[in-house]
């Protein structure tokens, strides 16, 4: 699957997620919606690299000689990245669940 096709699936996937969240956050967190599918994206991309030429090297006479890959160390850069991303946007949506639960209890 193509990187573009990566991020539409992803950016479809968080537009859903966020379809209920009120139109002025919503528009608050697109960039990081957008991020995020980015680096999806990225990520998916750059594990099929990992998955052929690994994380590491490792020197084939002296094994104790290793060396992580580029791929695996922007890997691991953008994951932590897309962690926070996430955890942002989920902050968001946990904040408008909880706004929609005190707007019911007005009602009981």
């Amino acid at each position: 699957m193509l990187k573009s096709d990566f991020y539409r699936q992803e950016l479809s996937k968080l537009t859903e997620i966020f379809k209920d969240v009120d139109e002025s956050q919503r528009k608050l967190v697109e960039g990081l919606i957008e991020d995020a599918a980015f680096l999806k994206a990225e990520n998916d991309i750059l594990k099929q690299v990992i998955s052929k030429t690994g994380m590491v090297k490792v020197h084939p006479e002296y094994p104790e000689l290793q060396k992580p890959t580029e791929a695996g160390k922007q890997y691991l850069k953008n994951i932590n990245s897309y962690s926070v991303v996430i955890k942002t946007l989920n902050g968001v949506l946990s904040k408008n669940i909880i706004e929609d639960e005190d707007d019911l209890s007005d009602f009981e």
